[in-house]
């Protein structure tokens, strides 16, 4: 197999030699497996994965971090909507849109559809996650058609990035006569209007959703005529639409040990993709369903410290992934520019777990092998989406070892949408999560804050010291590495999750293609810039549009 390195800039190039055959021959279709439905991939009301990657198709922001993912400062951004932007002074930026952008129904992109765009962002309503994201945007103001200024609450070095990386574009002139949580239910939702490479063309409930490519668009036509992102919820399912050829693309082989399968194929390449994405058990401080009460045993946080020290994270993480992940020392994935790998959250120690336990009055009174108090079984619900192959391997073996130190554990394997549902609501003790994090660790404010509350913290953890250090890091000047460091110490003394893995994903790719770049941020956004080597079409790049 053709090794294919990560460039410094961390995006993965997949280039072949320079073609010489007409433009028909290098165009084409993909198809790419997605072990989620993308049901509403309309930008502030994403729920999921597989949403966020074709609104990322469909939908463009004023501009994009650089390929070095590196979000403070104002150097190294990308252009899309805005063709290019100016200081005016330290709180205000101005950004002059590309006049020839268009929306999908012919409409230019203007002014009035940013101002829009971050009204709606910044309303609480509407998306509460991108309130804590967009809290120091003070004022977002057209100047003319083409002209946008956003002025902030204070200077600070990711001031570009807040105002480009959360805010995807919505069409003014489509919705702002609607009322904000009428837009899920509405018709533009079943048929989305974009600004992006892709157009909408139709979805197939429960099996695929297919996108056209926009050869007006004005960044470049894309080669990639024709794109399917096909369902699969099973690993084993998805692994065999890419065996049989049904399929062109995969984010990810689930298990690794179907890594041998896909190389005796010989026509798909096999690319390790560091990602921000980070897996943990997530403690709820909230009682089951009940956000009105403390959690009767996990808002103590001796018994949350014994949990984790009773898992041996690095085992477990080696049996599942091989060396194809990284156990994280605190709330970071692997392209965190604060990760620090020699920091050390909790250590697996049992023995001390045991004494914390005791300390606590959780003992086993009756001897049946599980501690209990006040009559009350020391025994959680672990619950976990049964989608995900490496969460059910793992849930297994957090079930038998944390009964090495007397807790009972009840695996509750759920289906995806459900278990995302009764996650949402708090419906659970233990939730075993999986996110794909921002590049900015100012994105730890989502799940680690109070500020979070009500949006994507739904375990309600809330401790007003880690908030300060976090305001404190984000508005550091110069390296701020130190005061991260911080705010991961003191996330990890409060132990409200056990940080289980930060993987690389091993991507399958199609060897028919070339200029492939999949960023680990947002894989696929990219794929406009694919193409077919000229003579390598199959027979459905050959039917595409």
């Amino acid at each position: 197999m053709r090794r294919l390195g990560i460039l410094p800039a961390l995006a993965i190039a997949l280039c072949a030699a320079p073609a010489t055959a007409q433009r028909p021959a290098d165009h084409g279709t993909a198809v790419i497996v997605f072990g989620q439905e993308a049901t509403l991939p309309v930008p502030l009301y994403l729920r999921g994965k597989a949403n966020q990657d074709a609104a990322d198709l469909m939908y463009l922001r004023l501009a994009r971090v650089g390929s070095d993912l590196v979000t403070s400062g104002d150097r190294g951004f990308e252009p899309e909507l805005a063709r290019s932007w100016a200081r005016r002074d330290s709180v205000t930026l101005a950004f002059e849109l590309d006049p020839r952008a268009r929306w999908h129904d012919g409409r230019s992109v203007s002014a009035r559809d940013v101002v829009f765009s971050f009204e709606r962002a910044r309303d609480g309503k509407t998306a509460p996650q991108h309130t804590v994201l967009l809290r120091r945007i003070e004022s977002v103001a057209a100047e003319g058609d083409h002209q946008v200024v956003i002025r902030f609450t204070q200077s600070y070095g990711e001031q570009l990035y807040d105002a480009t990386r959360h805010v995807q574009i919505l069409p003014a002139h489509l919705l702002e006569s609607l009322p904000a949580d009428q837009i899920p239910g509405s018709s533009f939702a079943q048929r989305p209007v974009g600004n992006g490479p892709y157009r909408f063309v139709r979805r197939d409930p429960g099996r695929q959703m297919e996108l056209a490519a926009v050869p007006e668009f004005f960044l470049g036509a894309p080669r990639i005529d024709r794109v399917v992102l096909l369902l699969a919820r099973d690993p084993e399912a998805q692994l065999n639409l890419i065996l049989d050829g049904t399929a062109d693309a995969l984010e990810s082989i689930s298990p690794i040990s179907n890594i041998p399968r896909v190389e005796a194929r010989g026509d798909y390449r096999l690319v390790p993709v560091p990602t921000f994405i980070l897996g943990y058990l997530l403690f709820n401080h909230r009682a089951y369903g009940d956000r009105s009460a403390p959690h009767p045993i996990l808002a103590d946080v001796e018994v949350r410290r014994a949990l984790a020290m009773g898992l041996d994270r690095t085992r477990m993480v080696r049996a599942t992934f091989g060396n194809y992940s990284a156990v994280p020392q605190g709330p970071v994935a692997q392209l965190h520019w604060i990760r620090d790998p020699d920091m050390r959250s909790s250590r697996y120690d049992p023995a001390a777990a045991g004494r914390l336990l005791d300390a606590r009055g959780w003992r086993d009174s009756d001897r049946d092998g599980i501690r209990d108090r006040d009559g009350h079984s020391l025994t959680l619900r672990l619950s976990f989406p049964g989608t995900s192959s490496a969460r059910v391997h793992l849930a297994a073996q957090v079930q038998e070892q944390l009964r090495g130190i007397g807790v009972g554990i009840e695996l509750v394997r759920l289906d995806g949408p459900v278990w995302a549902e009764r996650r949402n609501r708090g419906e659970f003790d233990i939730d075993f999560s999986s996110a794909s994090m921002d590049p900015s660790p100012g994105g730890l404010t989502q799940s680690w804050s109070c500020a979070g509350l009500g949006g994507s913290n739904v375990a309600q953890y809330c401790n007003p010291r880690v908030d300060s250090l976090m305001a404190s890091a984000i508005l550091a000047t110069g390296d701020a590495r130190e005061a991260w460091r911080r705010v991961l110490l003191a996330i990890n003394a409060d132990a409200p999750a056990v940080f289980m893995f930060a993987p690389t994903n091993v991507a399958v790719i199609h060897r028919r293609y070339d200029n492939v770049t999949l960023r680990p941020e947002s894989m696929w956004s990219s794929l406009w810039r694919w193409r077919v080597t000229p003579g390598r079409q199959i027979a459905r790049d050959r039917g595409s549009p």
